[in-house]
């Protein structure tokens, strides 16, 4: 038996968030077993356990798409007893039983190893959110972004992605710019390496679709309004990695930005990402990000209060990174 957070929902009972006794035999095939040892809260995580999004497609469900632990049994090649391992996306939490339990039904090739500068509690405040930052400045660096090119937007700038973006990009050597609704938090962006906090006020309504020139790249995990304005905003050649939706969907733009200034909107997937793409990230995270800025996003909590902490991230009440202590 292993301890889980059991997501169920039928048309004879209402949704329900329970952590339960599961037994072992319920685990789904898999060619690694896992003893999890953290885990943690991303927005899909939270949209599955509050109920605002149709993120969970079979019940029930154990939430979780991050999980760092340690094998426990293996029929895969490439992993033997005792290895650490690192699970980010895949469908976990969504089609197949997550890792916000003390068990995980693994397959081999989706996994990364855990780099040796990370416990596994750090690798679960970097979790999903900033494995996608790491994507996000890679695919700028790609697009030929470069320290000293002028000023880069990080929007949504107190979340998981935001916050690790702005570590990285100013240890990077990038003058930052953090977005925020959250004045009270100024401190905190300028602690991670912001250079310069704005209200993302500015950025959320509707906006011409051609403004001034100012920024060199720009880190995108809200959509909408506020990419739209990133977008027109962006410098001549610059480009915009977009990463989530949180203020919404839809993208109100025009083809301007790309075709009279040569702006590039660069799509970022965490979730079906190359096992070489993640695993180049979570090296580069290994050596780009500051462990001391990083403790500094925690907030960490136990698997009960997991459900009222991912209501807090939905309301905007949250910052930084939630790691969930499962073991």
């Amino acid at each position: 038996m292993f301890k889980a957070l059991w997501l169920d929902r039928s048309d004879e009972q209402p949704f329900s968030a329970t952590v339960r006794q599961v037994d072992d035999a319920a685990l789904p095939e898999g060619d690694v077993q896992g003893r999890v040892g953290w885990s943690t809260i991303n927005f899909k995580d939270a949209l599955a356990l509050t109920q605002r999004g149709p993120v969970v497609r079979q019940w029930p469900m154990v939430p979780g798409i991050d999980g760092a632990g340690t094998v426990i049994e293996s029929r895969h090649a490439a992993w033997a007893p005792g290895d650490r391992f690192v699970h980010n996306g895949w469908g976990f939490g969504e089609t197949r039983w997550g890792c916000l339990a003390e068990r995980a039904s693994l397959r081999g090739d989706q996994l990364v190893r855990l780099p040796a500068a990370f416990d596994e509690r750090q690798a679960m405040a970097i979790g999903t959110a900033g494995y996608t930052a790491m994507l996000c400045v890679m695919a700028l660096e790609s697009a030929g972004l470069k320290p000293g090119d002028g000023e880069v937007l990080v929007t949504g700038a107190t979340g998981g992605v935001g916050s690790v973006a702005i570590a990285l990009l100013a240890r990077l050597g990038h003058r930052v710019v953090a977005a925020t609704g959250k004045t009270a938090d100024e401190p905190y962006l300028r602690s991670l390496g912001a250079a310069t906090v704005i209200d993302r006020a500015e950025l959320a309504s509707p906006g011409k679709p051609l403004q001034k020139e100012r920024w060199s790249g720009v880190v995108d995990a809200l959509g909408s309004h506020t990419l739209a304005n990133a977008l027109a905003q962006v410098r001549y050649g610059g480009a915009v990695a977009a990463c989530g939706l949180a203020q919404g969907a839809d993208l109100p733009s025009t083809v301007m930005p790309f075709i009279l200034r040569g702006v590039s909107l660069l799509g970022v997937d965490s979730v079906m990402a190359p096992l070489a793409r993640r695993q180049a990230a979570w090296d580069r995270l290994a050596r780009d990000l500051d462990p001391v800025l990083l403790e500094s996003m925690i907030v960490e909590v136990s698997m009960e209060e997991a459900v009222d902490r991912a209501r807090e991230l939905m309301e905007g009440r949250s910052r930084g990174r939630i790691v969930v202590r499962i073991g």
